[in-house]
């Protein structure tokens, strides 16, 4: 079966308004390819790998949560941005892109999709656009709760363990949200995590006491696009495959 790209947009933006975000970089159609859409493969950033891989894999879209373009780079189409788009257009394939509306979407987003990997159901919302996450929790400290996210993300977390508090409430926003931190805090969070960490999370982790754990960018934000992309083509009848292009950032 197959579906027109409009269609897909049109379900895509329906789920996700993008209108109501203020993003770095424009979301939906990013390159336009073929005007029916079969088969979808999702990652995470539309880099020449995941295209290479997208186009052995025969899809005629590729939707992702780091698209191409982003406010403030380099307008021109050379080295590597002409590559990309040489291979994209080469072979007809839309590159379809949501950056903060996939994070926050509240069942299909990033943050929702790691929380559930994590065992956690948000109760709460906070920081700017609403994108941190705040569940109840319980981990005798933040080593506990480094061992828990190891395991179910399969890879190391940086800690700065704060005052070595029972945790009962953890905060997380997936990416480089470091600067959600101290709206962690505000909103009650015993530990934040993140995909990354900056030179200022580490003196306030040790400041106020509440822990801080950084697990990667890409490894919290492997969630969404698969989610999303699977629920849309189980509801449309659409071939779908998710194609994880390793990132130990």
């Amino acid at each position: 079966m197959s579906i027109s790209r409009t269609e897909l947009l049109r379900r895509l933006d329906g789920l996700l308004q993008p209108e109501r975000f203020k993003d770095y970089g424009p979301n939906g159609l990013q390159v336009e390819g073929r005007a029916q859409v079969a088969r979808i493969v999702s990652g995470v950033t539309a880099s020449r790998a995941l295209i290479e891989a997208a186009i052995a894999a025969g899809a005629d879209t590729l939707l992702v949560h780091h698209g191409l373009f982003w406010r403030g780079q380099d307008g021109r189409v050379v080295g590597w941005m002409k590559e990309r788009l040489r291979l994209l257009l080469a072979h007809d394939i839309n590159l379809i892109a949501y950056h903060l509306p996939l994070d926050a979407h509240p069942e299909l987003g990033n943050n929702a999709q790691l929380g559930c990997v994590l065992g956690w159901q948000a109760e709460q919302r906070f920081g700017e656009q609403e994108l941190g996450f705040l569940a109840p929790a319980a981990f005798a400290d933040g080593a506990a709760l480094v061992a828990h996210v190891q395991q179910r993300l399969g890879r190391s977390v940086t800690l700065v363990p704060g005052d070595g508090r029972a945790l009962r409430r953890v905060a997380w926003c997936s990416g480089g949200a470091q600067g959600f931190f101290e709206a962690a805090i505000a909103a009650g969070a015993d530990a934040f995590l993140t995909g990354e960490i900056s030179e200022p999370q580490a003196h306030l982790a040790r400041e106020t006491g509440v822990a801080f754990l950084a697990a990667g960018h890409h490894a919290t934000e492997r969630y969404g696009a698969p989610a999303l992309a699977a629920q849309l083509a189980a509801e449309l009848g659409l071939e779908h495959q998710f194609i994880d292009i390793d990132n130990p950032a």
